[in-house]
């Protein structure tokens, strides 16, 4: 399985990013992006821009993994899912209004 990892941008040259830490980054799936910006990464390439709020989400719920894997709780850091109810993709909502059950 990958984990896509969020990062933050501190350099932008072309194709190639870096982070505040000095990582690298592709950035040749995502254009038009800037310092500051924030990235989901999946082994060392870009392949979306994220806005802060959802990377810090994303960066929760990693720690909540980290913590959990550790032994610990994951205290909060679901609390954004734990509160709403499931929804179907829009086509199997589709399917559902429309009386289908099964596959």
């Amino acid at each position: 399985m990958c984990v896509g990892e969020p990062m933050r941008l501190s350099t932008v040259d072309g194709i190639v990013g870096r982070t505040g830490d000095g990582t690298l980054i592709d950035l040749s799936l995502t254009p038009d992006l800037r310092p500051g910006d924030w990235v989901l990464t999946f082994l060392g390439a870009a392949r979306e821009r994220l806005d802060p709020d959802e990377a810090q989400k994303i960066l929760a719920a990693l720690e909540g993994l980290r913590a959990v894997m550790a032994g610990g709780s994951a205290g909060d850091a679901f609390a954004d899912i734990e509160a709403r109810e499931p929804t179907l993709p829009p086509h199997l909502q589709a399917a559902l209004a429309a009386g289908a059950a099964q596959g």
